[in-house]
C-alpha cells in the first residue's frame, strides 16, 4: 500500500502541502480533484520521490520514500508516473521509445525489451503504430504511448498527473478509456484529474484538495452527490 502521513511541502514561503494524510490500498483507484495550485500534482511528485518533502512520511510497501539510503531508482520501478506532457524522444520510433527504459534501467536484452514493448503498446491500442515516429501520431496516441512506456517497467502502482489536460477534447476519451481498462484490471492508481465523469465512474474514492489541504475524501457517490465541505460544493458547482 501507499501510506502518506502528515506530509508537508513548501516552495520558498509558499506551503503547497499542509499535512496530507492518505492511505491507498493495493488495487484501489483514488482520484484527486481540486483547483489549480491546490497541491494535487505536487503530491504525486513527492510520492515518486521526484520532489523532497519538508516533513511527514511517505511509505510504499514498507519502504520510506524519503529516508536516507532509500534506492529511489529501484522504488520508481514499482511506481510509474505519467505526466501531462509525454516527452517522447522524437528520433526514436514508438517501439524504440517504449523499449528504452527496460533496456537501460532493467538491463533487459533487446529481444526481451521488444517483447514487453510490443505487448504494452498492443495493450493500449497502439499495436499498429510500432514503427511510427511520435510526431506522426495524435496527442491522444502519444499519451497512450507514454502510458505503455510506464507499464513496460511492470509497476505495481501508477500515478497519473492530469494526463488529458493538454489534449484536444476529441482525444480525451481514448486516453480515459485506457485508464479505465487499467482500473478494471486491478492496477493501483492515483489520478489527478479535471475529468469529473471519469472520477465518478472509475474511482473507489475521490479526494478533494483545496489550498494544500485534503478538505474531503469519500466514495464518488458521496463526494459528487452529497459533498460535506463548503469548498467541495463550490468547486463542483463551478465545473458542472
Amino acid at each position: 500500500m501507499i501510506e502518506i502521513e502528515n506530509v508537508r511541502k513548501s516552495f520558498g514561503p509558499l506551503e503547497v502541502l499542509k499535512g496530507i494524510d492518505l492511505t491507498v490500498e493495493k488495487g484501489e483507484v483514488v482520484t484527486i480533484i481540486g483547483g489549480s495550485g491546490s497541491g494535487k500534482s505536487t503530491l504525486l511528485t513527492c510520492i515518486n520521490g521526484l520532489e523532497p518533502i519538508d516533513s511527514g512520511r511517505i511509505v510504499i510497501d514498507g519502504t520510506d520514500v524519503h529516508a536516507k539510503g532509500t534506492d529511489l531508482n529501484r522504488l520508481r520501478r514499482k511506481v510509474g508516473i505519467v505526466f501531462q506532457q509525454w516527452n517522447a524522444f522524437p528520433h526514436l520510433t514508438v517501439l524504440e521509445n517504449v523499449m528504452l527504459a527496460p533496456r537501460k534501467v532493467l538491463g533487459l536484452t533487446k529481444d526481451k525489451a521488444e517483447q514487453i514493448a510490443v505487448k504494452q503498446l498492443t495493450h493500449v491500442g497502439l499495436g499498429e503504430k510500432l514503427k511510427v515516429y511520435p510526431a506522426r501520431m495524435s496527442g491522444g496516441q502519444q499519451q497512450r504511448m507514454a502510458i505503455a512506456r510506464a507499464l513496460a517497467m511492470s509497476p505495481e502502482y501508477m500515478l497519473f498527473d492530469e494526463v488529458t489536460s493538454a489534449l484536444d477534447p476529441m482525444l480525451v476519451g481514448e486516453v480515459l478509456d485506457t485508464l479505465k481498462m487499467l482500473a478494471e484490471e486491478g492496477m493501483t492508481m492515483i489520478c489527478v484529474t479535471h475529468e469529473m465523469a471519469f472520477a465518478r465512474d472509475v474511482s473507489d474514492r475521490v479526494a478533494f484538495f483545496h489550498q494544500g489541504v485534503m478538505a474531503e475524501i469519500g466514495a464518488p457517490d458521496q463526494i459528487f452527490g452529497a459533498p460535506q465541505h463548503a469548498e467541495t460544493q463550490k468547486f463542483l458547482a463551478s465545473v458542472r
